[in-house]
């Protein structure tokens, strides 16, 4: 692979990466993700203070160093000394990259000040990533948006002073907080970040094919992109884009292949939280693998393989929407869309 990133000493094997999602990149999706062989998998965030308080599941649900290389945590909060203290537990629990979130645009988060939050006052934002820095021995990375609003595109001097301060990357999603997720991601306006810093430079916001990724390279500039959303019921998404990106031709799924990737998920959701708590859990990823499996499944179907309190019954029902057709329906298929 031309061209790898570095994160201090450590060389990621591809230049495609995977965004830390609250809720979703928890440590069963993470082991699925890990398979496909991103350059970085990032936890889902976890708060500081929380982690300075004694909070074991959210450690829980963020460590995986024995599952997951590199293992990235993500930090959120406001106070620095919590950071801190949050940055050296996790150190403890065997990270081996720390990551400052200051893009995330919830409310929940930016009401206690945290997240995307921080790009209104650059000032304590770098009082975050110093004390940070101060408490750990890892690389440090930051993921950022282009800034608060239209009128506050701040990415590009917040990047430029936490590389000075010793960040080793930065992530900058194409959105202002005050976008959230609406309209598209504008990947030409990272491109101001890359000019303005010498480490490496992630684009994020709207990839979702090795086409995207490679326009959002070119008109950004950066040096790799960070995947998200799109991953939800398809992970092997990953194949395509690494190939596109890193020109590593990886062997494309077959159905059969896909779907056990969606019983092996399912399965350790529930061995990892329990019965009761990983059904709530596994919905999102039952109703993402749904959407995406090559057999249509119902309504009246879905709506009961995503309330259903049986495991067995939602694994019957991922069995059925990845079942590889046999021979006639599959000559059937042929017919009918060429008549179509």
């Amino acid at each position: 692979m031309a061209n790898p990133i570095h994160i201090g000493k450590l060389e990621l094997c591809s230049r495609v990466l995977v965004a830390p999602m609250s809720g979703v990149t928890d440590l069963p999706f993470r082991k699925v993700l890990a398979r496909f062989q991103p350059g970085l998998v990032v936890s889902e965030m976890v708060a500081g203070d929380r982690l300075a308080k004694g909070d074991k599941e959210s450690l829980a649900r963020a460590a995986g160093s024995n599952d997951i290389y590199p293992l990235a945590i993500q930090l959120v909060g406001h106070d620095p000394d919590w950071m801190g203290v949050g940055a050296k537990l996790c150190e403890d629990a065997g990270a081996h990259i720390i990551d400052i979130n200051m893009g995330c645009p919830a409310r929940k988060v930016v009401g206690g000040q945290s997240g995307s939050a921080l790009m209104r006052d650059l000032d304590h934002a770098m009082a975050m990533i110093e004390t940070t820095l101060a408490s750990t021995t890892l690389p440090v990375t930051l993921k950022m948006r282009l800034g608060w609003d239209d009128d506050s595109l701040n990415a590009a001097e917040l990047a430029q002073r936490a590389e000075a301060a010793g960040i080793q990357m930065v992530v900058v999603h194409g959105r202002t907080r005050c976008q959230f997720y609406e309209g598209k991601a504008d990947w030409a306006a990272v491109k101001t970040v890359k000019d303005a810093v010498s480490i490496p430079v992630i684009v994020n916001g709207d990839i979702e094919s090795g086409e995207q990724a490679l326009t959002a390279m070119s008109q950004s500039g950066a040096d790799g992109v960070m995947l998200g959303r799109a991953l939800t019921g398809r992970p092997w998404l990953l194949s395509e884009i690494i190939t596109a990106v890193d020109g590593l031709p990886l062997p494309n799924l077959t159905v059969a292949e896909k779907g056990q990737v969606a019983l092996d998920h399912y399965r350790d959701i529930l061995a990892f939280y329990g019965i009761g708590k990983g059904l709530r859990v596994a919905r999102k990823h039952v109703a993402g693998y749904l959407e995406h499996a090559p057999n249509r499944t119902s309504d009246k179907d879905r709506r009961e393989a995503l309330s259903s309190k049986d495991p067995e019954i939602v694994i019957s029902y991922l069995k059925s929407a990845f079942k590889a057709p046999s021979n006639n329906e599959a000559v059937q298929r042929a017919a009918e869309d060429i008549v179509a």
